[in-house]
């Protein structure tokens, strides 16, 4: 796609820290526009020097109201201005920002606060407040608790404040700020936690230089490979998640960019046409939904419209593959005239690249959007490593069936049992209070990732397949599938569970109905207990379906189960569906349940 005129590559500079880098750039940029949100239908922004003011002004009254450095400060807001201003005021004030999504159940938050020993909380709304002050009140902390917008406090029991007011009650020169910014790239920055094998999130400590080292790993791929102007991102993946905390927040922080916070997804493609972006951090998902619109709208208008299409994709198919003909010539020239431009439109006109990460991408829907002109960079990282690890960049060629080279200053190995060993300032110093899995992960300074791969000649990273059980669904969302399979066998109808999910939008289980309850079911029921007319009784169905209601009801949105099939029998040893030490094989049973899983997603 086009995009605006490409400038000489330059590199980012040295800095100590993400506080210093914010308030380098708001002192060059002055009163050039920063963040922007809508507001009754307008676009309204605030300014470098205006969000310098207020991360100044917010630390101090952070400061004077308790927060000492190194104190935990809870972050549960949705993505806008705001989240920004609070972020950098907690790092600003020598505080480490735990960021929490704001899909956390009250349980997920009181276990978060908990283990993170949390001295206040940042919340946006009355309806996110709602379900964290349950968790505050449990902790008996007497956290602070902030509120952006007009918060209904309980009449006891939490030290309220207003964000706006602590901001106006507490002016600081940004210039005073700035020079007591004196942390390290060593020291922490934030505390992000991800779900884990065993269940419980843990909390991954990454600390400056992790965040900075991606930063400027990013900033390289974008300076040499598309040159660096006045960038201008889309947000709209979660900040509490650490793809777009770095890539969505601090990468437009170190460019000097301007960032617009979506109004939400079913606002996103009239957005992205509004605020027509330079660069955008997505989800293979978004684009597995915009391929079908496109091409069925393509379809629809037929004629020259769908031999277009048609010529596009098989055009880039032989482009990707490195066999474009020479017959294949007037073709693509035609694709670039007439077809291309009209795409390019709908993605603003001035797109330089979309990274795709978070989840793995099919090789397939990266070549759709790749032969429209669409440049797409499929990236690799984990949050344990600031997250980025490894992008596509066109001059090392943009395979979609690999994850690209690794980022500047990073070491990549593949270990003798094929998992991926990652070295560098990217990789976190540990889990928070977690000394144990942090020793499992993290040996001689190698961050062990729990996945397979390999590497090719050209330095681009294949990822094979995964060691770990963790689930990634399509919007790079990790669902720990032991800590919600054990909370449904917990069920007196349920003996057995396997969930699934990956790339997907939403978790499915197969279950194995308990044989004790499904007799007394039968008795209270007058019905036969035979499993092949059982699988198909409504009234039993329901009866499980009850059980596993009752567990989502204590799940995050991300691990709730939306459908189910039952088991034909139960997992054995002898049907090899269990490991000797009872352990479900889970490549096993998709083997033999995988069809009737996958049709859970169709109708």
């Amino acid at each position: 796609m086009t995009g605006p005129k490409a400038s000489r590559p330059r590199s980012l500079e040295h800095f100590p820290n993400l506080v210093t880098m914010f308030f380098t750039r708001a002192r060059e940029k002055g009163d050039a526009p920063f963040l922007w949100a809508k507001t009754d239908g307008a676009w309204v922004s605030t300014s470098w020097a205006e969000a310098a003011r207020q991360v100044a002004s917010l630390a101090a009254g952070l400061r004077a109201i308790g927060i000492q450095p190194g104190d935990r400060v809870m972050l549960v807001s949705e993505n806008r201005p705001e989240w920004c201003i609070s972020d950098l005021a907690i790092m600003a004030a020598g505080a480490i920002t735990v960021p929490t999504y704001i899909t956390n159940t009250e349980r997920d938050h009181a276990h978060i606060i908990a283990d993170s020993g949390a001295c206040a909380v940042i919340v946006s709304t009355d309806k996110l407040a709602r379900t964290l002050l349950q968790a505050v009140l449990r902790s008996n902390r007497g956290q602070p608790v902030i509120g952006i917008d007009t918060i209904r406090a309980p009449s006891a029991g939490i030290d309220f404040h207003n964000w706006h007011a602590l901001i106006a009650d507490h002016p600081t020169d940004p210039a005073v700020t700035a020079a007591a910014a004196t942390f390290e790239r060593g020291d922490l920055a934030c505390i992000i936690y991800t779900s884990g094998t065993g269940g419980a999130p843990r909390g991954v400590m990454q600390h400056h230089g992790a965040i900075l080292h991606n930063v400027k790993g990013c900033a390289a791929v974008i300076s040499e490979d598309f040159g660096w102007d006045d960038e201008v991102f889309l947000s709209f993946l979660p900040l509490s998640h650490a793809y777009e905390h770095t890539g969505g927040q601090h990468f437009p922080i170190g460019l000097g960019g301007q960032i617009y916070y979506a109004e939400g997804l079913d606002k996103l493609a009239s957005n992205i046409e509004e605020v027509r972006p330079t660069i955008m951090f997505v989800v293979p998902r978004l684009f597995e939904v915009l391929r079908t619109r496109i091409s069925k709208a393509i379809e629809k208008q037929g004629g020259m419209s769908s031999y277009l299409l048609a010529k596009a994709l098989d055009v880039g198919a032989r482009a990707n593959g490195g066999t474009l003909r020479l017959v294949d010539r007037p073709a693509q020239l035609l694709v670039a005239t007439l077809f291309k431009p009209k795409i390019a439109k709908k993605f603003g006109g001035r797109m330089k690249a979309m990274v795709s990460g978070g989840a793995p991408l099919t090789p397939e829907v990266g070549l759709f959007f790749q032969s429209l002109g669409v440049t797409f960079l499929q990236g690799y990282g984990q949050t344990e490593a600031a997250p980025v690890i490894s992008c596509n960049r066109p001059k090392a060629g943009i395979r979609m069936d690999s994850v690209g080279p690794a980022l500047d200053d990073t070491e990549v190995v593949i270990a003798a049992d094929g998992e991926i060993l990652v070295r560098g300032e990217l990789v976190m110093h540990g889990y928070w209070r977690n000394e144990a899995e942090t020793a499992r992960v993290l040996k001689d300074g190698w961050l062990h990732t729990g996945d397979i791969g390999e590497i090719d000649d050209a330095g681009r990273i294949t990822i094979t397949d995964r060691k770990k059980d963790l689930i990634i669904n399509d919007k790079g969302e990790n669902v720990a599938p032991q800590k919600v399979e054990g909370m449904l066998t917990l069920q007196p109808e349920i003996v057995q569970a396997m969930i699934a999910g990956d790339r997907r939008p939403y978790m499915v289980a197969l279950l194995v109905p308990d044989p004790d309850w499904t007799q007394e079911w039968c008795a209270a029921n007058g019905t036969s207990c035979k499993f092949e007319r059982l699988a198909e009784n409504s009234a039993y169905r329901t009866a499980i379906g009850q059980a596993v209601e009752r567990v989502n009801k204590d799940l995050s949105v991300t691990e709730r189960i939306r459908r189910f099939v039952l088991a034909d029998e139960p997992f054995a040893i002898e049907n090899e569906q269990l490991t000797p030490s009872l352990k479900i094989r889970r490549h096993v049973i998709r083997g033999v349940y995988g069809e009737r899983l996958d049709a859970l997603y169709k109708a």
